[in-house]
Order: structure tokens, then sequence, then C-alpha cells
């Protein structure tokens, strides 16, 4: 006996959705109130969508699902940040963290299962990678913060566990989930795509997607680069810096945002800083301080602040709007280069059991 698996409805941007009605025999129209029913309202249960015909509930009934990531663990922070572990399939975990700060509230989103660049000072690269995520389990993270916050959403930042743009398609849905008049409504300055530079994909994105672009630097030369991000190897500052001013030509309200974890004694000196400053000439930018947060094994410290606060003076000398970011939940493990969840590493082919904590390249 032939079965059928059902759709799950969380995959499908507006489009997708649309086509998968006209699929099924019933009109595009009836996709895009759906879609809004599971986004704008949060409703799993086609009985709920009153406005569709109950031929059409019992249809779907038989051939949809809606299905979201389970909250196995809800944990918050003294300073208001939030932190859910979220259970995936094949017995994988990661974690979504949210940041109220003001009038703004960020979620991180996670978009691989672990991640395969090997950065030195972030813990995701200790659990090595399992898999790419799925459009419904990134935007099910988005649907659970804003189901489970008791403040509105203004913005998501792509800077979880994993290389976002090495899962690039079902990146791209997700984020045209996020955008969509009928789901989210985030503007493309309110959602951030963090890169480590995956040249290539960078241009490919300009192509595809209008949202905001952070990029994981972290050193200022490709010597120290090839050492703290070895995807600079393949793709050294001589393309990524091209590639970044590329994606924000003919908008003069954009900037590239820069990320910069501060490691004592490794890429925090006035002399880094100089060096920074020449090969950032040209191009619009805001950049990021990053004060490193460490996790069991490693071998990196963080920088005194009073060398982080000479370093980031240094830069606003000369032009380039510096801030140091706020540590934030870090006494339930969800700082930036902290989160890591539980992962299943098929790369190295054991299961690493790890700590409930997080795994962030970067966090808002």
């Amino acid at each position: 006996m032939i079965t059928h698996q059902k759709t799950n409805l969380m995959e499908l941007d507006r489009k997708a959705m649309e086509a998968f009605f006209q699929g099924i025999g019933s009109k595009a129209f009836h996709g895009r109130n759906v879609l809004k029913w599971i986004h704008k309202h949060g409703v799993t249960d086609f009985d709920t969508m009153t406005d569709l015909s109950k031929r059409l509930r019992s249809q779907l009934k038989e051939v949809a699902e809606i299905r979201v990531p389970e909250i196995i663990l809800d944990q918050p922070a003294r300073d208001g940040t939030h932190k859910w572990l979220l259970e995936l399939e094949c017995n994988n975990r990661v974690e979504a963290v949210y940041i109220p700060d003001g009038e703004r509230s960020t979620l991180c989103v996670s978009t691989q299962i672990g991640c395969s660049l090997d950065c030195s000072f972030c813990s995701t690269a200790q659990q090595g990678f399992n898999r790419n995520l799925t459009v419904a389990e990134i935007i099910g993270q988005v649907w659970v913060a804003v189901r489970e916050s008791d403040r509105p959403l203004t913005n998501v930042v792509l800077m979880g566990m994993g290389e976002p743009l090495a899962n690039f398609d079902a990146v791209i849905s997700a984020m045209r989930i996020m955008q969509d008049d009928l789901t989210y409504m985030l503007s493309k300055y309110r959602v951030t795509l963090s890169t480590s530079g995956i040249v290539p994909a960078i241009y490919r994105l300009r192509e595809l997607s209008d949202v905001s672009l952070a990029v994981s630097l972290h050193a200022p030369n490709n010597t120290l680069r090839d050492q703290l991000v070895p995807i600079n190897r393949k793709y050294p500052l001589e393309q990524l810096i091209p590639a970044c001013r590329e994606f924000i030509r003919g908008d003069r309200r954009r900037k590239i945002t820069w990320e910069y974890v501060m490691l004592d004694g490794v890429n925090d000196s006035i002399q880094h800083a100089r060096q920074l400053i020449r090969l950032l000439e040209g191009t619009p930018s805001k950049l990021n301080l990053i004060p490193f947060n460490p996790f069991p094994g490693t071998r990196y410290r963080r920088s005194p602040p009073e060398r982080i606060e000479a370093f980031r003076q240094r830069l606003m000398k000369s032009g380039i709007i510096s801030m140091t970011r706020k540590t934030r939940g870090d006494d339930i493990d969800a700082a930036c280069g902290q989160l890591v969840g539980r992962v299943k590493d098929r790369s190295r082919r054991e299961l690493r059991r790890v700590p409930v904590v997080s795994v962030t390249r970067g966090s808002a």
C-alpha cells in the first residue's frame, strides 16, 4: 500500500502556498488565507480556519499538516533575554534567543544543526555538523517567539547556529515569509542575515532577497582571518569586501554591519584597528565589537574592557560607526558565541551531548 506524506504548510511561502492550493483543485486566494491564519493568527487547527469551506478543511486534513518545533526548555535570563531549546527530528536540538531592549525586541534564529565552517572561537564549531534546517524549522522559531513573548517582535537576525548562506534556498523562503504583509511584516531593515563570507552566495542573495547584511569579520588581514574564520582561505578579503560593497550599492541608507569578536592578545591591538580602518575605507560600515563569551575548552580570553574601548575610539576617530555590544543572557549561556543545543554530528559520526546552552556567531 502506497502512503503519501502530508505536506507541512509551515514549509511554504506565499507563492508556494498558492501553488499548493491550486494543485489540490482549490484557489490561490485560499493559500493566502491559510498563510495568514498560520503566521498572523498562530492557528494550527484547520477547523479554526472559518473562512474555508468544510469540504476544503476536510481535504486539508488528508493532505496537509501544520507542524511547528516543540519547545522542550523555556529559560529566561535576569536581563530579560529568553532562550527556547527546540526539539527537531532525529534527536537534534537547536536554540532560538529572544532579546528585548527598550522598544526593540529581536529574535536570534538558527539555520543549521551545528556548523561546518569551524570558526575557532565559536562553540558551535565544536559540535560538528548534522544538516540544514528546513523552512518550517527556521520560520518555526519565529512562530514560537511571537506566540511565547509578551511584546511584538520587531527584528529577526539570522545569527544562531550555522551559516545561513550554506542553507541558501530554505533561508530565502523563510525570510520571504518573515517579510510578507500577510505574516510578520518585517521590513528589509529589520531582517538581518549574518554570514562568515560565502562570496558567490552574497551576490546571489542581492538578486533574490532584500534584507540587511552582517558579516562575521573578526580580523583585519587574511593571515589572521585564515586562522579565526577558515572560509577566508577560500574567499579571502580581496573577494569579500567587493561583494559586500556590491550588496549595498544603490541604497544610501544601507551599511554593512561587521561583527568583530574581541579576543585578548589576538585581534585587539591599535595596530589591528589601523588595519581595519584601511580595509573598510570606502565601504559604508557599522562595526559591532563583541566581547568574547567563553565556553568550555576554549583557548581564547575576552579582551579587557579598556582595550575594547581604546579600539572602538580609534575606529570612531576614523569615521567608522562602532559600538560595543552588550553581553546579554550570559547567565543562561544564551550570549553571543555560546549556543550549542545538541547535534548528532554526521561529519564525525558520533553523538555529542552538550549542556543545554546556545550557538551563535552573533546575537542582535
